[in-house]
């Protein structure tokens, strides 16, 4: 092989790559456990419409070594019943300049009492958010309470996502859509606003946006095999 053709080959699989942007596991070593600092990447994570939060045992997927404390960000304080549809949860911002094909995991565990109902939602400029575009319109439902949920998004269709330096999203409690009302995830538990629902593992992941210099040397990578298969 080439030197060209080597070059070429390299910058195409870095240009392939996919990883990590930003997760946060909420874990620390310190008492009291837990932190919203990112352990991978930047960030914010922040609470949105008058939620409170505290930290508990996080998901069991989160494998950790002492003196690190699995944790889960728990968020409670929630609106009264059949008020403020969409208004309180959690929001997330970071940059993904330089990546494409966004996609976005978190594990999810609802309260007996907390609404089987939450929304997620996406904003280009960290000011307004929407669940347009997204299929089911973003909403996610608990089917039992006191359960951890694996939940993911895909926002790869989504134009402006990508390599943007502002991209933001939420997690929203809201009601049924048929009676007006917040549904618990337990059918037999009566609402509360004191229900919690716990975050943990909240990843962004996206593949690497390629460079101008790579995709010149793919273009490069082709006439050289032109020209062998014509001499």
């Amino acid at each position: 092989m080439n030197r060209l053709l080597f070059a070429a080959v390299v910058l195409a699989g870095a240009a392939s790559a996919n990883g990590q942007i930003v997760q946060w596991n909420f874990n620390t070593a310190t008492t009291p456990a837990g932190t919203t600092t990112p352990n991978i990447g930047t960030g914010t994570a922040s609470l949105v419409g008058g939620t409170t939060a505290t930290f508990a045992t996080g998901n069991p997927l989160d494998v950790v070594t002492a003196p690190t404390v699995n944790s889960g960000w728990n968020v409670t304080t929630w609106a009264a019943q059949g008020t403020g549809s969409g208004t309180r949860g959690v929001q997330f911002a970071t940059s993904t300049a330089g990546f494409e094909n966004i996609q976005v995991s978190w594990q999810h565990r609802h309260s007996n009492t907390s609404s089987r109902f939450v929304q997620f939602q996406y904003s280009l400029d960290g000011l307004s958010f929407t669940s347009a575009g997204l299929a089911g319109d973003g909403i996610f439902t608990a089917t039992a309470g006191d359960t951890w949920f694996a939940r993911s998004v895909d926002l790869s269709g989504i134009t402006g996502v990508a390599d943007n330096a502002s991209f933001a999203f939420r997690v929203v409690s809201i009601v049924d859509a048929a009676s007006g009302n917040y549904l618990t995830s337990n059918p037999t538990s009566t609402y509360g606003t004191a229900g919690t629902n716990r975050f943990d593992l909240v990843t962004v992941t996206g593949t690497v946006v390629p460079a101008p210099s790579a995709a010149a040397a793919m273009v490069l990578v082709g006439l050289a095999a032109s020209r062998r298969r014509r001499a």
